[in-house]
């Protein structure tokens, strides 16, 4: 018996294909094998089109795994984002967590189970893997490379940015290191640990605490935005994709003179040893000097929190420490607000003015007047209105 949608392509061949119409009508046909098998295959394509669902346009096109839509998220990364060197090291552990999975296959679940399993991470660690994640899916979804995207269910963890450590906060821990013997405070430990053991990068510490630039922004200042003449420092692009200009001190000025000879083979500010290539990163150095100088739980980050909170010990109005240091909005400059005590104390004692002798005479007399007021404007109204009774 013929069945209707079921035909050899070649008679005699065995190989039997279907026939039936999509959802939108068009006409589709496919390769099944057996005969069997093309009978039960074409009335769940019929099922499914009675259904109004949608079929995939080519069934034999092999489902994509997160590794192969990485390549675009990585793309877009280097066009869009200055931390698209951050996102290759990240997207690289993500890669190889699910390089066995099928993209569209994986679930909100495993993603956010892959996250907690890193207890070592921080809670701003996990969102920027996440959001490295959720990039990969929606460019995957717009490029048409996936229908469902499971990360559009997982949402971003709450951070706390009001973590705030700048040096000469905390005494330091005890060291054996020979050159801090006469070192008792934080800053004088850091430097003398990066003079005997890191000379070389002593001029990139004076710069971050002098200009309060983020890491991002200072390992790739080039040469042409550093004005000497108007001691003036611009940064083409910002974290928030803005350019500002950060005024130059004495000391970051004659940091940025002993780097000088680097103009003559890059355009680059910040150079390797060898004088070879840009600087990538401060971490070799910078974590063991921390480590050497007995500081506790101290970032390079940090080095930007001591540039804005002694900015506010010294008077700074916070709306130009919050120019100074590129934050978007003053809540976040807000932080370091409690780092003024001598002015909020100036502002407190005005207070004590109101509870002087003088000013409770003061207040007083200005209680009588306005008593002899009130009484002179009622003698003045009743006489009005006598007035206009006798009229």
């Amino acid at each position: 018996m013929k069945q209707r949608g079921v035909f050899e392509k070649e008679p005699g061949s065995g190989v039997w294909w279907i026939r039936y119409a999509d959802v939108n009508g068009k006409l589709r046909r496919e390769k099944v094998g057996s005969k069997s098998a093309a009978v039960a295959l074409v009335e769940k394509r019929r099922t499914a089109v009675r259904q109004g669902l949608k079929l995939p346009e080519n069934f034999r096109a092999r489902p994509l795994s997160l590794a192969n839509l990485s390549m675009d998220a990585l793309e877009y990364s280097q066009s869009h984002k200055l931390s698209h060197r951050d996102d290759q090291c990240r997207m690289a552990k993500i890669v190889e967590e699910f390089c066995d999975h099928v993209a569209e296959g994986i679930t909100p679940q495993e993603i956010d189970g892959w996250l907690e399993s890193h207890a070592e991470w921080t809670v701003a660690t996990k969102n920027r893997y996440l959001a490295l994640v959720k990039l990969t899916y929606r460019l995957a979804e717009e490029n048409g490379k996936i229908k469902s995207n499971p990360a559009r269910l997982l949402h971003m963890r709450k951070e706390n940015n009001a973590r705030m450590r700048y040096l000469k906060q905390y005494a330091p821990l005890a060291t054996k290191e020979d050159c801090l013997k006469h070192c008792k405070g934080e800053e004088s430990r850091l430097r003398a640990v990066i003079r005997a053991k890191y000379p070389f990068h002593v001029p990139e510490l004076d710069i971050a605490m002098h200009t309060g630039m983020r890491r991002s922004e200072q390992y790739r200042t080039e040469w042409p935005n550093v004005n000497f003449e108007r001691r003036l420092l611009t940064v083409p692009r910002s974290k928030h994709g803005e350019k500002r200009h950060i005024p130059l001190n004495a000391a970051a000025l004659k940091a940025f003179e002993v780097l000088l000879p680097n103009m003559a083979t890059s355009n680059y500010v910040f150079l390797n040893v060898r004088g070879d290539d840009t600087l990538r990163s401060n971490r070799h150095w910078f974590e063991d000097a921390v480590a050497k100088g007995g500081i506790r739980h101290f970032t390079w980050h940090d080095l930007r929190h001591t540039f804005a909170s002694r900015l506010v010990m010294l008077g700074v109005q916070l709306r130009t420490v919050q120019e100074l240091v590129g934050h978007k909005n003053i809540q976040m400059t807000c932080r370091y607000a409690h780092l003024a005590p001598a002015h909020q104390l100036a502002a407190v004692e005005r207070l004590v003015s109101f509870d002087s002798p003088a000013a409770i005479q003061e207040q007083s007399t200005d209680t009588t007047t306005d008593t002899e007021a009130r009484s002179a404007v009622s003698t003045t109204r009743g006489a009005v209105s006598k007035f206009f009774r006798t009229c």
